[in-house]
């Protein structure tokens, strides 16, 4: 397939009809993209989505599918204190105040009234997440759709979309942007299963599309210390967005931010809820140590997993803790896979994991007794039967891309916006900083959701100033 081009002209070809035409072209079916089309709908904007997939899916569908907000209704209506300030005060705390602080306020601020939209609007019904805070968050706002599933959240949003009549044209691959001596977006250009291009103008682009993950060569000189880890994000994060930028002079940022996982069941490639590590559970490795605090968060430990020797460790766990666990969909998955092994004592687990009895031993009296050398406190000793799983650490999905402002606009490398070309999701620049570190449990939806949700609001904006124009 042909690289990402920016088409530099005053006007698409002559060949291409005037009526093929919509006011904004949202670039991937993602959550980011379709929560924007669904607010565009609101607002009474047309819009058509371009999917490269057959199917919308995206990263959001390989994500636990959990998006975080505070301050929302259903929040309220469960009791629970939260607000905008609180959930940005996490999101910085985690990043260590690196992160991007008009985007911090701009998405913490949205993405509650993004949820009540999706809610009260379009009937995407939420729960919050009960009986654990994963890293970093000092409230329950972890908001997901019954299925607690990223599938189950794209399968809804799909469903709220289609039910609005919106567009949405899959295996649509834009290749193109055409882009005026003005630097305004004048359509795109898509590539069709049989190779042809096809093209659509339209008033405004909402870049929704990807990250880089799927990307070797990038991945290879933007995240160095990821280069042999598994990608367990979607293909289609090739990194088109940051290479339209490139050609545009569009300005980055925060590159080196990505959400790694620390929890990725190897063979049968799953991912296995980092609920166990907070709720009690250890990673070991084929030592039969313990090599970091858990409680940290998952997407560091993606980096601490993959310095143990092979690369891998064993999350180790107990009863209570899998019953914890079979309230998710994904672990219940790897379960059935075969993932799980059950060790009805120390010797039969370490040698499921192939470490000395004796240095396992240590471990676990460590545990119980609340002596563990990184400063982690347990409340509860494990206790036999165990459970084990295999696991090495993978890359999920990319935080930095297109340098964007509090309203989602693109920004040149002089920090001037773009007149028409929004970003958000993948595509952008997230709320993580620039290290894996940053990342706050759920930043990707976060990012994606709000930015779709703020993106909206002002290409919606800009269509209101130019039919007043039109009409002036």
């Amino acid at each position: 397939m042909s690289t990402p081009t920016i088409q530099r002209a005053n006007a698409l070809p002559a060949t291409v009809p005037q009526d093929a035409h919509t006011p904004v072209v949202i670039v991937g079916g993602g959550a980011c993209g379709l929560t924007a089309a669904l607010m565009l709908h609101d607002a009474g904007v047309d819009c058509v989505v371009l999917e490269r997939d057959a199917a919308p899916s995206g990263s959001s569908a390989l994500s636990s599918g959990f998006i975080p907000a505070g301050g929302t209704l259903l929040q309220k209506s469960l009791g629970i204190a939260d607000s905008p300030a609180a959930f940005a005060a996490d999101i910085q705390a985690k990043a260590h105040d690196t992160a991007a602080p008009h985007l911090v306020a701009a998405y913490a601020g949205a993405i509650a009234p993004a949820i009540d939209a999706l809610q009260q609007r379009h009937g995407i019904p939420f729960v919050v997440l009960d009986g654990f805070l994963y890293p970093g968050h000092h409230a329950r706002r972890m908001h997901a759709v019954p299925e607690k599933t990223g599938v189950g959240l794209m399968t809804r949003l799909e469903r709220a979309a289609m039910a609005a009549d919106i567009p949405i044209l899959t295996e649509a691959l834009v290749r193109e942007l055409w882009i005026n001596a003005q630097d305004s977006v004048l359509g795109v250009g898509y590539e069709r299963p049989d190779g042809t291009l096809e093209h659509l103008r339209c008033d405004a682009v909402i870049l929704a599309c990807n990250g880089f993950g799927g990307n070797t060569a990038m991945v290879q000189e933007l995240l160095p210390q990821m280069r042999d880890a598994i990608f367990a994000g979607h293909t289609g994060n090739d990194g088109s967005a940051i290479t339209w930028g490139q050609q545009l002079g569009a300005r980055l940022a925060d590159l080196g931010g990505y959400q790694g996982h620390g929890s990725w069941a190897i063979p049968q490639g799953a991912l296995v809820s980092w609920a166990l590590m907070m709720e009690g559970g250890v990673q070991i490795n084929t030592q039969g140590q313990r090599f970091h605090d858990e409680t940290q968060g998952y997407s560091e430990a993606a980096m601490q997993v993959l310095a143990q020797t092979g690369s891998v460790a064993w999350n180790v766990f107990d009863g209570p803790l899998l019953d914890l666990a079979h309230g998710f969909p994904d672990f219940c998955d790897a379960e059935a896979a075969g993932a799980v092994k059950t060790c009805a004592d120390v010797a039969t687990l370490a040698a499921v994991i192939g470490c000395p009895v004796d240095t396992l031993q240590a471990t676990l009296t460590s545990v119980a007794t609340g002596t563990a050398v990184d400063g982690r406190s347990f409340r509860r000793p494990l206790q036999a039967p165990y459970y084990a799983v295999k696991v090495t650490g993978a890359l999920f999905h990319t935080q930095g891309g297109l340098d964007i402002d509090a309203q989602c606009r693109v920004l040149r490398a002089d920090g001037t916006p773009f007149p028409n070309l929004l970003a958000g999701g993948g595509a952008a620049r997230g709320v993580s900083g620039n290290a894996v570190w940053g990342y706050l449990s759920g930043n990707g939806l976060l990012s994606a959701v709000a930015g779709g949700f703020i993106a909206a609001a002002s290409v919606a904006k800009q269509q209101q100033h130019l039919k007043e124009a039109q009409h002036g």
